[in-house]
């Protein structure tokens, strides 16, 4: 495989060539995201932004992209922080801009404070301005500023670009399908987070609180070199079990109850999301079973139905159609398979989508629909699996399924023949789930 700074070097001259071909060329700025104030002089943890990560793996703030697509060829120019040994002394390293055009393969990169002294010269009489507008308050304010002190050069000849476009539509279309890179880098995330799980599965015990599996999670997410969660994680006991984003993670868990975990780390910025759900104390009831057993078939069904060339929304079709009939059979909906989806019945236990897009976001970037027809998978693309069922008290339900929330989430890699389970270690049938709650 390319070394890294290649591959980031790849997909800055994908991007260019892109600008080229919609626009006849043009200069794109992409800047890396600011740092937080949590409180007084507390940051929140720096997490670069996703897109300029994705053209750079350039990890620190305070750094722009610009890309020039001109008539005397190509540029790829990095504006980062200067190399600073007394803040260092202080705030850790800084790579500088000799040492950041060499590691990330730019071509030229300079200190933040010739950004907007050089931003004029490089947006002159370009076609097109292709950045983010609408991320960051302070950039908008910033590429308005740029765009007017271009046009105050027009009675020296000097032109503004034209046209101003979003860069993130080419970088999302070019971020659904994943590289060889990205998707070494998701298999680690998958695999710390499965065992994860298994950990969870393994020491969860009636009478802890959520919050204390919770921690078994974090441990092994930290422990195993994840830098961070890629979302909160959701521990949710019980009646928890039945709110999809469930965030509390503070109840105390009884025997014999189910509990839904939902959690993946964040690996290199890139993300896994898994979901499981296993009884506290070891043993399915016989309604828990019976739940599960219908998810668990739903999932695999839905698996099978992941493939090159089939539409991104065939599997959530083949998710409904498993469960309504299932829960026609539990008795929890009554009438025909079409009736029940017809009616919309099926939806009082099942109400969310099949699953998601993954990669540098849980929720990653791409379109699922282009003008108004689905998503074609394609090898590259990867995806999460995740039908559930979540039966809340009602005068329609048996109350033997009363507070049984099941979702099982697994996450697909779309190859060539048809899938790779990148979660497929943490354990999911009955027979192991069971035989992990009671190691």
């Amino acid at each position: 495989m390319k070394n890294n700074h290649q591959v980031y070097r790849d997909r800055r001259a994908a991007l260019l060539r892109s600008m080229r071909a919609q626009t006849g060329g043009g200069l794109a700025l992409v800047p890396a995201a600011p740092e937080v104030l949590r409180n007084r002089d507390s940051h929140y943890p720096y997490r670069p932004d996703s897109y300029a990560w994705y053209l750079s793996g350039f990890p620190e703030p305070g750094a722009v992209i610009a890309l020039v697509a001109g008539p005397d060829g190509d540029r790829q120019i990095l504006f980062c922080r200067d190399k600073d040994v007394e803040h260092e002394i202080w705030y850790g390293f800084r790579y500088g801009p000799d040492a950041a055009r060499e590691i990330f393969g730019f071509d030229a990169a300079h200190p933040m404070s010739e950004l907007d002294a050089m931003l004029p010269d490089l947006a002159s009489n370009q076609p097109a301005l292709y950045t983010p507008l609408g991320m960051h308050a302070s950039w908008d304010g910033r590429v308005t500023a740029l765009l007017n002190e271009v046009r105050g050069r027009a009675r020296s000849g000097v032109s503004a670009p034209e046209k101003i476009v979003d860069v993130r539509q080419a970088l999302d279309a070019m971020r659904l399908v994943k590289d060889a890179h990205e998707q070494d880098l998701m298999r680690r995330a998958a695999a710390i987070s499965s065992g994860a799980h298994l950990r969870a599965m393994e020491r969860t015990r009636p009478g802890w609180f959520e919050y204390q599996v919770e921690a078994e999670l974090a441990h092994e997410f930290l422990s195993c070199g994840a830098q961070a969660v890629a979302y909160p994680s959701i521990v949710a006991g019980g009646p928890n079990s039945c709110v999809l984003h469930y965030r509390d993670n503070d109840r105390q868990l009884a025997d014999g109850e189910l509990l839904l975990i939902d959690a993946g780390c964040e690996y290199r910025c890139y993300a896994s999301d898994i979901t499981r759900s296993f009884p506290v104390g070891g043993r399915f009831t016989g309604a828990q079973r019976d739940v599960y057993e219908l998810v668990l078939a739903a999932q695999q069904a839905c698996i099978d139905a992941v493939r090159p060339g089939v539409d991104f929304h065939d599997y959530h079709k083949v998710a409904e159609r498993v469960l309504a009939q299932g829960y026609i059979d539990l008795k929890l909906c009554n009438g025909t398979l079409d009736a029940v989806l017809e009616s919309g019945s099926h939806k009082q236990f099942y109400m969310h989508r099949a699953g998601h897009w993954l990669g540098l976001d849980v929720h990653d970037a791409g379109l699922y629909q282009v003008q108004g027809a689905s998503q074609k998978l394609v090898p590259g693309m990867v995806l999460t699996v995740e039908p559930g069922t979540y039966i809340r008290p009602a005068a329609n339900v048996p109350e033997p399924f009363w507070n049984i929330g099941v979702r099982i989430e697994d996450d697909v890699l779309v190859t060539a023949s048809g899938v790779e389970n990148l979660t497929a270690a943490a354990p999911k049938s009955v027979a192991d789930v069971e035989a992990a709650c009671r190691r």
